[in-house]
C-alpha cells in the first residue's frame, strides 16, 4: 500500500534555534471527524446540569495545576518565555477555570421580567460549536479565557492554534480530556490558517474567537460575516502609559519596565508609549532607564533570567525593521535593541525618544522589548497622544488627582484603564478594545455571555 504524506508543524526552540516538537496536520477526513464528534457532543453537553460542568471545571483546574511544571516547559521550549512565567501562566489558567466553577450558577440564573401583562424570563442558553484562532504569546491563557467559559456556557470548543505551539495546544486537550471531559467537548485542530474560513463558513460552527494581529482579525471577521456568524476579535494594540506629576514617580517607572518587558515585550497589552509629563521627565528617566538596562536577558529555563528571547528570529527581525524606520523619522535609540551573544532569536530592552508621533512607523505596534518616550505638558497633550494610534486595547495612567484619574478613564479610547498599576486581564473583569484593537469582550460574565443565546420566554 502506497504511504500517505502528511505535512508537518515544526515548532523551533527560539533560545537554541533548534526544533522543539513536530505535529502532523490534519487531514481533510480528520477535521471532517472532529467536525462530527464537536456536533455530536454539544448535543448531550447542552443538557448537563451546571453542577455537572462546574464540577468538571474544577477537575481540569486540579489537572493544570497538578501538570503545571511539565505544561510550563512546553511552553518555553516553543515560543521562549521563561519557565517561572510560563508556569505563572498555567497557574492563571487555574484561576480562570475555577472562577467560572465559582460563579457560574449565578452568572447564568434566569432573570425575571416583570411586563405591563404578565411575566418574562431571560435565559442564557447554549449555542453549540465555536472555534477559537489564537496566537502564540501566551499559549494557554489565551486559549483557556475562551475554553473555560465554552464549557460552562454548554457549548463545545475547537482550538485552531498558532502553528508554532503546537505542543501547547496538544497538552491542552490532553489536560482537559484528563480531567474526564467528554471526547469531544474541547478539540486541537492542527491546521494550516488557509483552512479556517472553510470552518467558519460550515453550518456546525456556530461562532469564532480570534486573537491575533490586525490582518488575522479582518481576514477572520470577513468570513464570519459573509456566514452571519457572530464573532470576537482581540487584535493588537500601543498601550500608552501616562505619569503625571503627582505620581509616585519612582514606583511608576520600575513599573513600567516590567510593563514593557514581560513576555519579552510580546503582549497585546504591554506598555509601549510611555507619556511623561515634563516635570518629573527626568526623574523618570532616570529610574527607568537604569531598569530596562538592568534586565537580565538569557537562558528562559533559568530562574534568575527575566526575559527570554522573541518568539523567533522572524519576530526579532520585525522588530529591527522597526527601529530602521523610527531612525528615517528621526528617532534617537538611546540604548539597546541589540543581539547578544547569543544563539537564538535574542534582543536586548531598548529605549527610543525624540520620536515623531505622527510617523507612520510610530503608530505601529511595537512587539518586543523597546518603549516609545514621549513628553508632555499637561493633560490634554497626554490625552492627544494616548489617542493618536489606531489601536485601543489597554492604558495605564499615573496620577494621584482623582479629577484626572476621572477624566483619564473618559476620555482614553481603550477597552481597559489601569490606574497607578500595571495593566493586566484578571477572569473576573472584561478584557477587549475598541478602534482597530477588535470588538467583543473576554472574562468575567461579559465573556461568558458572548457566545451564548439570551432567550426570552414569555408567559
Amino acid at each position: 500500500m502506497a504511504s500517505v504524506h502528511r505535512r508537518m508543524f515544526t515548532s523551533i526552540n527560539p533560545a537554541t534555534g533548534e526544533p522543539a516538537g513536530t505535529f502532523a496536520e490534519l487531514t481533510d477526513a480528520q477535521v471532517e471527524w472532529r467536525l462530527q464528534r464537536a456536533a455530536e457532543t454539544f448535543r448531550t453537553w447542552r443538557l448537563t446540569s451546571l453542577d455537572e460542568r462546574c464540577d468538571l471545571l474544577r477537575r481540569i483546574a486540579d489537572a493544570f495545576e497538578a501538570d503545571k511544571d511539565a505544561l510550563g516547559r512546553i511552553a518555553t521550549q516553543e515560543m521562549g518565555k521563561t519557565l517561572k512565567s510560563a508556569i505563572a501562566e498555567v497557574e492563571k489558567c487555574a484561576s480562570a477555570f475555577r472562577y467560572y466553577a465559582e460563579h457560574g450558577p449565578a452568572l447564568l440564573a434566569p432573570q425575571e421580567i416583570a411586563l405591563p401583562k404578565g411575566r418574562a424570563t431571560a435565559r442564557w442558553l447554549p449555542m453549540g460549536p465555536v472555534l477559537a484562532v489564537m496566537p502564540w504569546n501566551f499559549p494557554y491563557w489565551q486559549v483557556i479565557r475562551f475554553a473555560a467559559p465554552t464549557i460552562l456556557a454548554g457549548n463545545v470548543g475547537l482550538l485552531k492554534h498558532a502553528s508554532s505551539v503546537q505542543g501547547c495546544a496538544a497538552a491542552i486537550e490532553a489536560t482537559i480530556r484528563k480531567a474526564g471531559a467528554p471526547e469531544g467537548l474541547f478539540q486541537n485542530l492542527p491546521i494550516k490558517s488557509a483552512k479556517v474560513a472553510d470552518l467558519i463558513a460550515d453550518d456546525r460552527i456556530v461562532a469564532v474567537t480570534l486573537t491575533g494581529s490586525e490582518g488575522a482579525g479582518a481576514k477572520v471577521a470577513e468570513a464570519a460575516g459573509k456566514a452571519l456568524k457572530k464573532v470576537v476579535l482581540e487584535l493588537g494594540g500601543s498601550d500608552p502609559f501616562v505619569v503625571m506629576p503627582s505620581a509616585d514617580v519612582e514606583l511608576a517607572a520600575r513599573t513600567a519596565v516590567t510593563a514593557r518587558t514581560q513576555n519579552s515585550g510580546q503582549s497585546c497589552i504591554c506598555a509601549k508609549r510611555m507619556i511623561v509629563h515634563a516635570d518629573v521627565y527626568n526623574a523618570f528617566m532616570a529610574t527607568f532607564a537604569a531598569g530596562m538596562k538592568a534586565v537580565k536577558t538569557g537562558d528562559p529555563m533559568r530562574p534568575d533570567t527575566d526575559m527570554g528571547p522573541l518568539s523567533s528570529e522572524g519576530q526579532r527581525d520585525t522588530v529591527l525593521g522597526q527601529l530602521a524606520q523610527f531612525r528615517d523619522a528621526g528617532a534617537k535609540l538611546l540604548f539597546g535593541a541589540e543581539r547578544p551573544d547569543l544563539p537564538g532569536a535574542y534582543l536586548t530592552p531598548g529605549v527610543l525618544v525624540d520620536v515623531d508621533p505622527d510617523s507612520p512607523v510610530a503608530r505601529e505596534e511595537i512587539f518586543g522589548p523597546v518603549a516609545m518616550v514621549f513628553k508632555i505638558a499637561d493633560i490634554g497633550e497626554a490625552i492627544t497622544l494616548a489617542n493618536a494610534v489606531p489601536f485601543g486595547l489597554g492604558s495605564s495612567v499615573w496620577t494621584a488627582e482623582p479629577a484626572e484619574q476621572d477624566r483619564f478613564a473618559r476620555d482614553i479610547d481603550a477597552g481597559m484603564t489601569a490606574i497607578n498599576q500595571m495593566l493586566a486581564s484578571t477572569p473576573e473583569a472584561p478584557f477587549g478594545g475598541v478602534k482597530r484593537s477588535g470588538h467583543g469582550r473576554e472574562l468575567g460574565p461579559w465573556g461568558l455571555h458572548e457566545f451564548m443565546n439570551l432567550k426570552a420566554v414569555i408567559g
